[in-house]
């Protein structure tokens, strides 16, 4: 468990100490006096003004996770936005990030030894820019410390929902090797780790210390397929057993009523006549779906029959840094980084009549391609059971699936001098940092090839044979009709800052105040081209880009003021001036220690963001999918008379998000109010109530207004009521989300931290611990009449993997040490979610019998416990063994998430299963 911030750092003042001090407090059950290493200023108390989890490298070690953002999406603090590794149909897959508050990774603010990184190479929903915490060598870190109130005076404006600084090692001598392997309870998704750490140098005695780490990771793919009817609905696209209907998300093949289908791997055409739609014969050869008598004459199949679970990786991380000690005054440094990751990812075949989107140009001035009305199927083609050109429905399981991949480079350069001078202790320095990604998806289709394939007689590519017949087509075909669409993006950032800290000759009552003041000017780029061929429509997908490039240059200030003895003021403020836009962002902390086991806190905060490269931009645009309610042909949760379905009722729908210069800057405030208590030996206590209030905040319109849209696009298959066809009432296809500054999100809640230190004689000694939080309210206000309360509820689903915003979480810890063994447990749990995209939506999911999806329309609460154990065989040598999940709890049924089939993203190791890791470690000198 996250030990509370009394064993170490200041909050306000970290950044301007370097981040690299360690603290001087004994370790015991009273608040002492702390020194911070580096710095003049010292605080009354180890508490600070505002609320900071610390986590050590034992505490990260023992957890058997195996890299540094698996471990923090397990904390409590983390919320909706967050990335995890399996969400590989993501925009930004390939990569992983934490959400703070759910406030989403764009306003987490992640720090690398104090200092910021260059974000991901592709912005999550095309809009969000964030760091990838997969670039981090686990094995390296020091600590990871959590500061969870704003911290925009200190860091950059952006810093809304707080900041997480991993701290790497520094001054290691010798040489340490790890290696572990993992594996499931169904013997797959193997993983292997191996690191290797030198050191060498005593700052001290040699005058320098260079420490270098490199860090290999290899893990299996696991399928759907290989957990589909292995835990119960995990993996499975097919709910009808559970009582759902046909059309789920993951579904397709099947016929709903007169012209409305699905795409089928056999291939359908429609009747011109009558406007039914026929299927091709040959299900049962292509689809891997068992029972498809209910698919009305279709060919029913499900996602889980080709799309992967968790992603094939691949990664190495190196992290070198040398520190020199130039004299008694002066040290220098240099650090060194770079991280390669290659994932894999197995998406289904491609459809042969998407709709995609891209900016119009003068040959489609709409912006858009509706290829289910343009690629008809020929009067002369073999397989038209009909005498004129048809339309036709059909996915494309000759071709095969899609797999995506992604090779991400990561590199960071770092250069500086500290020292003391004229009675200023000082740290300044140079970064440039850039991630370069090559995405390559397999298995696309050029369309131009492919219309002239179903639709023109005279074309050297006619007759495309599809489904049960694909086996008649010339392998010329599909050299010129299946292509690989290939993109290669660049994200960099390069700073200069300084930073400086004294105490002043103003003695209080408490002690003399401590001054920090520092500068920082940034420039970061953005080069996020789209697939190629999807800027005009010609490969089936839509377009996705974001370009920028932007200066910031800031100053700014903090005092430490220790008015009493007992009464401590902490103060703060931040100019930010951009190219378009500036900022001044206070923060104030007060903290009052009547008795020193005792101390009352809090802080008031402001931030400030201004448009990212994929908002502020018009160049920039991308299209993202969300399943929706359709006001049109699902009214009241209810399917409509004349030919709707209960498929309309969770629909998924694809919106265009476009960017626009004319964006304004999202504002936030924040306050803490706390106290830290230590009532017993040994026991610590901190209660924290957060709110968060952003304001003019840049979101893209919700999916479920953008799809009553009047200018949505819909297919033409109407209702038909009272013999009267209803116009503009077909299936939903394409809408408009464009991003606008809406109101204000306002979230409020509590977080409780308590750890118990028991002192064992002859049995050892150990930790308990339990961090709780308690999310209030999570309410996103569009406008003076219409908001969104999500907290308790799957939303929010416009912004984030569908993960939910539970309102409670929980982590439990146990750590006992006896003799040479260390046995550690941790349990996390969440809370259980009503089933409704916000409060006082209808049920997300419904039967087929029109009752909710899900029992009294929630999503299960989730538990998981894991165990690990670790033995020192020697000095130098060291075994250790965990076990994930270890009662392999089944992730709860979630129909409505778009991150996992059928199970909650947040919940993975409730699909995975069980999961075992064992290593050893061995330090040579």
């Amino acid at each position: 468990m996250a030990r509370s911030v009394r064993l170490l750092f200041t909050g306000s003042l970290m950044a301007t100490m370097g981040m690299a001090g360690t603290a001087a407090a004994q370790d015991n059950s009273n608040i002492q006096r702390v020194e911070i290493t580096g710095s003049s200023i010292k605080r009354a108390t180890a508490e600070t003004a505002s609320p900071v989890t610390v986590i050590g490298r034992d505490e990260l070690l023992r957890s058997g996770k195996s890299t540094v953002s698996e471990y923090l999406q397990t904390l409590t603090v983390d919320g909706a936005g967050s990335l995890p590794t399996g969400f590989g149909n993501g925009f930004a897959a390939g990569s992983t990030a934490i959400s703070l508050r759910g406030l989403g990774a764009t306003s987490t603010l992640v720090l690398l030894n104090g200092r910021r990184m260059a974000p991901f190479a592709r912005a999550d929903d095309g809009q969000k820019s964030f760091t990838d915490i997969s670039t981090v060598p686990m094995q390296i870190v020091e600590r990871i410390e959590i500061l969870k109130d704003g911290a925009s005076s200190t860091y950059g404006a952006d810093a809304i929902a707080g900041v997480v600084n991993i701290i790497l090692r520094k001054d290691v001598q010798g040489l340490e090797v790890k290696a572990d392997t993992g594996w499931s309870r169904y013997d797959d998704g193997k993983a292997n780790k191996a690191s290797i750490t030198y050191g060498i140098g005593d700052l001290d005695e040699d005058k320098f210390n260079w420490v270098v780490n490199a860090e290999y990771n290899q893990s299996d793919r696991i399928k759907n397929s290989d957990r589909a009817n292995r835990r119960g609905h995990i993996g499975n696209g097919d709910l009808r057993a559970y009582g759902f209907p046909i059309g789920t998300q993951f579904a397709g093949g099947y016929i709903n009523g007169t012209n409305n289908v699905s795409p089928s791997p056999t291939g359908m055409v429609r009747d011109p006549v009558s406007t039914n739609y026929v299927n091709l014969p040959g299900c049962s050869a292509i689809s891997a779906t068992t029972n498809q008598t209910g698919a009305n004459g279709g060919c029913l199949y499900y996602q889980d029959q080709w799309r992967d679970m968790q992603p094939e990786i691949e990664s190495l991380n190196l992290y070198s840094k040398g520190t020199w000690q130039i004299n008694a005054d002066t040290q220098a440094y240099v650090e060194l980084g770079y991280s390669k990751r290659s994932t894999a990812f197995t998406m289904t075949p491609p459809s042969v009549t998407p709709t995609v989107a891209f900016p119009p140009n003068a040959q489609t001035p709409q912006g858009f391609i509706n290829y289910g009305n343009l690629n008809l199927m020929s009067a002369a083609h073999p397989q038209n059971p009909f005498g004129a050109n048809a339309r036709m429905r059909y996915i494309a399981a000759d071709i095969g699936p899609s797999e995506r991949n992604a090779d991400n480079e990561f590199r960071r350069f770092v250069v500086g001098v500290k020292g003391s001078a004229m009675g200023w202790d000082y740290d300044t320095g140079f970064t440039y940092s850039d991630s370069k990604l090559d995405l390559l998806y397999t298995n696309m289709l050029n369309m131009n090839v492919l219309t002239q394939a179903l639709s023109n007689p005279a074309s050297q590519y006619f007759p495309y044979y599809i489904g049960a017949e694909a086996g008649r087509n010339p392998a010329s075909l599909y050299q010129a009709m299946v292509v690989n669409a290939m993109s290669h993006s660049k994200t960099s950032l390069s700073v200069i800052d300084f930073k400086a800290t004294r105490e002043l000759p103003i003695a209080l009552p408490g002690g003399n105040i401590g001054l920090a003041l520092g500068a920082e000017h940034r420039r970061e780029k953005v080069t996020n081209p789209s697939l190629a061929g999807s800027e005009n429509g010609s490969i089936n997908s839509s377009y996705v880009a974001a370009f920028g490039d932007s200066k910031v240059s800031a100053v700014y200030a903090e005092i430490l003021a220790p008015l009493l003895k007992s009464l401590e003021l902490s103060a703060a403020v931040r100019y930010d001036k951009y190219d378009n836009f500036n900022s001044t962002t206070p923060k104030v902390g007060l903290k009052w220690t009547p008795v020193r086991t005792f101390a009352l806190r809090g802080t008031y905060t402001e931030g400030f963001r201004a448009p990212g490269p994929a908002e502020g931009s018009s160049a920039s645009q991308s299209t993202g999918t969300s399943t929706v309610r359709d006001p049109i042909r699902c009214p009241g949760n209810v399917p409509a008379a004349g030919g709707a379905t209960a498929t309309d009722c969770a629909i998924p729908v694809a919106a265009v998000k476009v960017g626009d210069a004319n964006l304004q800057p999202e504002t936030s405030k924040g306050m803490t109010l706390g106290l830290v208590w230590d009532p017993f030996e040994g026991t610590s206590v901190a209660l924290d109530g957060w709110k968060i209030k952003r304001e003019n905040e840049i979101n893209p319109l919700p999916y479920n207004e953008a799809a009553a849209l009047p200018t949505a696009i819909r297919n033409d298959n109407n209702l038909v009521q009272n013999g009267q066809v209803i116009p503009n009432s077909g299936t939903l296809i394409l809408t408009q989300a464009p991003y606008r500054n809406s109101s204000y999100t306002e979230i409020s809640g509590v977080d409780l931290d308590i750890k118990q230190r028991l002192r064992l004689g002859n049995y050892g000694r150990a930790t308990v611990g339990m961090v709780i939080t308690h999310v209030a309210s999570w309410a996103r206000h569009e406008s003076a009449t219409t908001s969104y309360q999500f907290a308790g509820t799957h939303g929010n689903c416009d912004t984030s993997n569908c993960a939910g915003t539970p309102k409670n979480k929980v982590n439990l810890n146990a750590s006992w040490d006896i003799g040479a063994w260390n046995f550690t447990s941790n349990l996390n749990w969440r809370d259980k979610m009503k089933n409704i995209s916000f409060e006082g939506a209808a049920c997300a999911s419904t039967l087929a019998n029109g009752q909710p999806g899900t029992k009294d329309c929630e999503i299960a609460s989730f538990t998981t416990v894991d165990l690990s154990t670790r033995f020192n065989v020697s000095k130098n040598f060291t075994l250790f063994a965990s076990v994930n999940n270890v009662f392999d709890k089944i992730a709860p049924l979630d129909p409505l998430t778009y991150g996992g089939i059928s199970y909650n993203p947040m919940d993975a190791s409730g699909a995975i299963g069980r999961y075992f890791r064992v290593g050893a470690s061995y330090k040579f000198f």
